[in-house]
């Protein structure tokens, strides 16, 4: 209903509100605005969710409209108006706030909503004139909040996951590309941060590359649990206000529609009230945050000094880094992919304690669910391109200052014991660490091995890798 040009009255349940004449959105998405002021994270901001919703709008409409339950122009006004949507048209008509109760029901509205008024557009007819096509009975037909609403965030969330992998992929390569980089680079490898025995800074590189590499395995089985849906289930998994067949229908479109393996949950019940598939993909997710703050740590610990510290490798320089000591640069790039790391490991604890607290038929706890899993996914994409570009790319070695470090440690002490034996081994160690005298020097000075001997097994190629040589102790 028009009241004048610049507004229109729409009726729910509670009663009639007036809204822009033009707007998209229709009562029920204003009361969710109006509700639930939590959070800056409003719908519009995940556009992988927003498409979710359209997929899902269009692969249901598409099963209605081959059962004879949406008129001809009725589909074509919505399939038009998700297609829109996936387009990147109209995501502003999205302002609910991702944290909301009601399990979702705003946010379900708002697409229908929106979706119902575009397909107006697309008919001839005016935002509101929903006798033509109703948010309800049209693009909500035989669907409840509680499967459409899910089913939206897997399939954004899977979107999601097909992005974030490049972002690690690209990370991983260019760890990997300093791995070669620094390949012949001797230096000492470190435990429970003291020395320990020699290794390259290759190595280093390269196995900050293999510990997220083997990440990736574990996010693709981890969000392949997006792609089995309960789209059909309705309210608590009977199906109810569906006719037979529907959910088959919908599951098979929206596979055709978004190119993946789609498929229709066995037991729609226990589906419906299920969230593990987010708990467990956060769980992938914490994985990588972890490596990825350890890496950080590794990386602050090498660069350290750069004087007075370990002072292996050096970070780009970013800005400088106090307003009162002048000259000293911080590891600010490393700093922040720990923050990223410590928000998504909150996030996951936040979505575990959510899966948990579903009851019954359903979890109402799935806002704030979806909200944790597609905020991680935006900062872990973001941290792993700053990392690459700003960090990553750009180091650079010290290798005279690596190499000292070797032949001044103790550490080296452990390459000469499969020769020379544990007894002098520790004595030699215990004499370098009360003298301050190189193991080398101590080892020849006693006559234990010849210069020869020593220098052979004290090769860096023959520290670095297992190694059988023909040595013994003189005595």
């Amino acid at each position: 209903m028009t009241t004048d040009s610049k507004t229109r009255v729409e009726h729910d349940l509670l009663g009639k509100r007036e809204l822009p004449a033009d707007a998209l959105y229709g009562i029920q998405t204003l009361r969710g605005v109006e509700n639930f002021s939590i959070s800056r994270f409003k719908l519009e901001y995940y556009p992988a969710f927003i498409n979710g919703l359209a997929y899902t709008k269009l692969a249901a409409a598409e099963a209605n409209h081959q059962l004879g339950l949406l008129t001809d122009e009725q589909y074509a006004g919505i399939k038009a108006a998700c297609e829109d949507i996936v387009a990147g048209k109209y995501h502003e008509e999205f302002p609910v706030d991702m944290i909301q109760g009601g399990a979702g029901t705003s946010t379900n509205m708002n697409a229908n909503e929106v979706i119902a008024n575009i397909a107006l557009l697309h008919m001839g007819h005016k935002p509101g004139e929903y006798e033509y096509c109703s948010p309800h009975d049209h693009v909500n037909r035989s669907q409840s909040t509680n499967d459409a609403y899910p089913t939206a965030i897997h399939m954004g969330l899977y979107a999601s996951h097909l992005a974030l992998l490049p972002h690690l992929e690209a990370l991983i390569a260019e760890f990997r590309k300093r791995g070669d980089d620094f390949a012949n680079i001797v230096k000492m490898g470190r435990t429970q941060l003291e020395d320990a025995v020699p290794m390259t800074l290759g190595q280093t590189f390269y196995g900050f590359a293999s510990i997220l590499s083997d990440e990736l395995l574990h996010l693709n089985e981890a969000a392949a649990d997006f792609l089995t849906v309960n789209l059909g289930a309705t309210a608590i998994g009977t199906g109810i206000c569906s006719e037979p067949g529907y959910a088959e229908k919908a599951v098979e479109a929206l596979a055709r529609i978004t190119g993946w393996k789609v498929q229709l949950a066995k037991d729609w019940v226990g589906a419906t009230s299920d969230t593990s598939c987010m708990v467990g993909y956060m769980s992938a997710l914490k994985r990588v945050a972890v490596k990825m703050s350890k890496i950080s740590n590794d990386l602050r610990l090498l660069a350290s000094g750069p004087r007075c510290g370990l002072g292996e490798i050096n970070l780009p320089a970013r800005q400088p880094g106090s307003s009162i000591m002048p000259g000293k640069v911080n590891p600010v790039i490393p700093e922040v992919v720990s923050q990223v790391a410590f928000k998504v490991i909150g996030n996951e604890l936040c979505v575990t304690m959510a899966g948990e607290a579903s009851q019954m038929e359903l979890n109402a706890m799935e806002p704030v669910m979806a909200q944790c899993c597609f905020e991680s996914v935006d900062l872990m994409c973001n941290a792993f391109d700053t990392l690459r570009t700003l960090c990553v790319e750009g180091i650079t070695a010290n290798p005279e200052h690596c190499q000292a470090e070797v032949r001044n440690s103790i550490g080296i002490v452990t390459a000469l014991n499969p020769y020379i034996g544990y007894d002098h081994s520790t004595n030699i160690a215990k004499k370098a660490l009360e003298t301050g005298r190189s193991v080398y020097d101590l080892v020849l000075e006693e006559g234990i091995l010849t210069q020869e001997d020593l220098d052979t097994i004290l090769d860096p190629k023959n520290m670095i890798r297992p190694v059988k040589l023909d040595i013994r102790a003189r005595k």
